[in-house]
């Protein structure tokens, strides 16, 4: 039956070929009938939830919306996530994951990748590289609109990510794959040292952090990601070709932004009148430098935890 309807689909003129299309998607989880971006969503989310990013909210709702508009994309999209811990990023991945598929980030369609539970052994990097080439291969074959999200790239064998080269660049088809509407994202603490120093000298300043400009951060970010011996990408030929759509950084959170974490939780949990919460929790947390406190050093990470012991 879905191969009838598939036949069908592809030689009826375009009134019947929508209904064939509803028709089919109502039998078939295939990743054309799951693929349902809705860009005005994610903008939402990403303006009603992540608080701090002024960065990150407009770089991957303008990245995201421009690619997905282009029919026929030159190279797949890939963003780079960087920053503290707690600022977003993993937020940031899986709001994607959720906008994009019907099924959210439980979709087939969406990978993720973390490198202590899939790459856990250095001595193995040669396997684990040829065995992320034909994973990524396998599903770009059965989906071009896969996404691939790989987490804690700090923590990534150094030379595994290179065997995905071939899959970034401006090639049309590799491996007999066409490559170019997929998106990568990958998701790292380095580079959090020149993000956090900027926020704090723009803090001393008495400036507005939203002042703050990705040309003001990319050049340091993608500087650390390269050179320090800690990074996933380190003397990688992604970043050499420049194969990085846009590296996306993260700001640390000040008090301010981790109450509204807390009153975004304490909602989620109907208590969202609960102030008492959100000054104990705030109060409670550990801000950075010792002199100043600005910044907390968890972001909003523990922030859950923590409203377990005092609601």
């Amino acid at each position: 039956m879905l191969a009838v309807l598939a036949v069908l689909l592809l030689f009826a003129p375009q009134p019947a070929c929508s209904v064939f299309q509803r028709l089919y998607c109502t039998i078939s989880d295939s990743c054309e009938c799951d693929f349902k971006p809705n860009i005005r969503d994610l903008e939402w989310d990403l303006y009603r939830n992540l608080f701090g990013q002024h960065l990150a909210q407009d770089i991957v709702s303008e990245e995201v919306a421009k690619f997905l508009q282009n029919k026929s994309p030159e190279r797949p999209l890939v963003l780079s996530f960087h920053g503290s811990s707690g600022t977003g990023k993993t937020l940031v991945s899986s709001m994607l994951g959720n906008h994009l598929y019907g099924s959210a980030m439980s979709s087939p369609y969406v990978h993720q990748f973390i490198p202590t539970l899939h790459f856990p052994l250095a001595n193995e990097v040669q396997a684990y590289r040829e065995g992320l080439r034909r994973w990524v291969q396998g599903n770009l074959t059965e989906c071009a609109r896969s996404v691939f999200i790989f987490d804690e790239m700090e923590k990534m064998p150094p030379g595994l990510i290179d065997i995905l080269e071939p899959f970034l660049g401006p090639s049309h088809v590799v491996f007999r794959t066409n490559y170019r509407k997929a998106i990568y994202i990958f998701i790292s603490t380095t580079g959090e040292d020149a993000i956090n120093q900027l926020a704090l000298q723009h803090r001393q300043a008495g400036r507005d952090r939203e002042e703050i400009r990705l040309e003001d951060l990319e050049e340091a970010v993608a500087h650390s990601v390269y050179s320090s011996n800690t990074s996933g990408f380190f003397n990688s030929s992604i970043i050499q070709q420049k194969l990085i759509t846009r590296f996306v950084p993260f700001l640390p959170l000040t008090r301010l932004h981790v109450e509204r974490c807390i009153r975004s939780q304490l909602c989620q949990r109907d208590s969202c009148g609960r102030l008492d919460v959100v000054e104990a929790v705030g109060g409670d947390m550990i801000y950075s430098p010792v002199k100043g406190h600005y910044f907390s050093t968890t972001g909003c990470k523990t922030v859950p935890a923590k409203i377990n012991l005092f609601l």
